[in-house]
C-alpha cells in the first residue's frame, strides 16, 4: 500500500515513519483492496502531555476511511488510529459481503 507521510511543524524520524508504515500495512489482511493512504503527524500546541496527533486517511474503491487519535506518543496514537481503521474496514467488509 502506498502511504504519503506528512509531518506538520516538525520532521518525523525514519523509525517513526517505518513504524506507522508497518502498522498500516497490517490492515491489508482485513481488507485487501486498499488503494493508498495519507498519514498526518501533528504536534498540538497545548500544555497537556497528549500533544501528538495522528490522522490516517485510507482510500478503497468507492469509499474513504478516516481516523485520528491524540496521545502522549506518536506510536500510541498510531496504534489507536490503526485499530479504529481496522474496525471500520471490518464493518465495511461485513456489510458488503
Amino acid at each position: 500500500m502506498k502511504l504519503q507521510m506528512h509531518s506538520i511543524h516538525f520532521d518525523a524520524d525514519q523509525k517513526l515513519i517505518n513504524f506507522i508504515q508497518k502498522k498500516t500495512e497490517k490492515l491489508d489482511t482485513f481488507y485487501g483492496s486498499i488503494l493508498d493512504g495519507e498519514v498526518f503527524l501533528r504536534l498540538d500546541k497545548n500544555e497537556k502531555n497528549q500533544n501528538k496527533l495522528v490522522e490516517i486517511k485510507l482510500n478503497v474503491p468507492g469509499k474513504q476511511f478516516f481516523a485520528k487519535h491524540q496521545d502522549d506518543s506518536f506510536e500510541a496514537a498510531a496504534d489507536e488510529v490503526v485499530e479504529g481503521l481496522r474496525r471500520q474496514l471490518k464493518k465495511h467488509k461485513e456489510k458488503n459481503s
